[in-house]
């Protein structure tokens, strides 16, 4: 299979929840008409994203939405569970680490790690924050896939070096830095998000 572009895995991840919307609705086809409208996205635009995985849905016809919603389910690896582990036991950590919806979503949070020794061996919910000394060992027990990084900028780099030593397959990194590893890594910026949409709202106003 050729590389997928990036973007475009993203957008099936928006195709994937609307036709669980859709399930839920009791539809039975759909289009790519239907979903554009839906998602504010050209059809051939849809189209051309799910060419990449092979022949879907009839002309004249449609897409089975059942069909469909599980295709992108086994592209995405929606349908199997993935072990996490938070780096960085500070607020944001917490606060990701104690979302139940990501169980809900076949991510399951095994472990937390830092290394403030203030932090290590305190409980937060049934997790025990342990010591980033032990990540490679536990990572090794527990089938660890992912890491998501809560750390500040200036540490980001050394505890994805430390993540990717450990064997973990990915990094989901909100610290405020891009991280070089050669593992696969998802960067999440509130910071520069606030930033777009604040342009995004001044140069709306501007042509107000």
């Amino acid at each position: 299979m050729e590389k997928i572009p990036r973007p475009v895995i993203r957008r099936l991840v928006v195709y994937y929840r609307c036709l669980e919307r859709m399930k839920g609705e009791g539809k039975e086809y759909t289009s790519s008409k239907e979903l554009a409208r839906r998602l504010g996205i050209k059809a051939c635009q849809i189209r051309k994203d799910l060419s990449y995985f092979g022949g879907f849905g009839k002309r004249g016809v449609g897409y089975k939405v059942e069909n469909l919603r599980e295709r992108l389910e086994e592209i995405l690896g929606i349908g199997q569970k993935w072990r996490a582990v938070v780096i960085g036991a500070g607020n944001l950590g917490k606060a990701i680490a104690g979302h139940k919806p990501l169980q809900q979503q076949g991510f399951e949070i095994v472990g937390m790690f830092d290394t403030d020794g203030r932090k290590i061996g305190k409980k937060f919910g049934n997790l025990e924050i342990m010591h980033m000394s032990d990540l490679k060992k536990f990572v090794e027990e527990n089938d660890v896939k992912i890491a998501i990084l809560c750390v500040p900028a200036d540490s980001a780099q050394d505890a994805a070096k430390a993540v990717e030593e450990a064997g973990v397959g990915g990094i989901l990194n909100f610290s405020a830095r891009v991280i070089k590893v050669s593992i696969p890594v998802e960067n999440v910026d509130f910071t520069a998000s606030l930033k777009s949409l604040a342009f995004q709202i001044i140069k709306r106003k501007g042509k107000a």
